[in-house]
């Protein structure tokens, strides 16, 4: 299949339905923790998927679509994190927390592979 937006790329695909999944288990969290920590798990995990269109966006320039990838694999490693907290506090069971954190870490692995092979995603001179 030829990639032609970021929507295209299964690791963007990804990251949005992990996004569109913790709005879900968020929506049961505790009223006192709306704007906290439902606020900041909700957005890092919408920050992956943004941070990835943006990287597709700067693909002419090696260093600022490394960047952006970067910032996506931070956010991914930010929302892990949040819903450990989110476990910890027991406002997520077992299989509420271990899916979307395994996606996470599901997502990083394959950012870390677009990192690898960044030259093989870059546009070349002319397009």
């Amino acid at each position: 299949m030829l990639i032609q937006s970021h929507r295209d790329l299964h690791v963007w695909q990804d990251a949005f339905r992990i996004a569109q999944r913790i709005f879900e288990l968020t929506r049961c969290f505790p009223q006192e923790e709306r704007y906290s920590l439902t606020d900041q798990v909700r957005r890092s995990s919408r920050s992956v998927a943004a941070n990835l269109a943006e990287a597709w966006i700067k693909r002419r320039y090696k260093a600022a679509f490394l960047l952006k990838l970067n910032d996506a694999m931070a956010e991914a490693a930010e929302t892990q994190t949040w819903l450990e907290i989110a476990h910890g506090c027991g406002y997520l069971d077992g299989p509420s927390f271990e899916t979307p954190y395994t996606d996470c870490n599901n997502v990083i692995g394959k950012l870390v592979n677009m990192s690898r092979r960044a030259d093989d995603w870059l546009l070349k001179a002319g397009s």
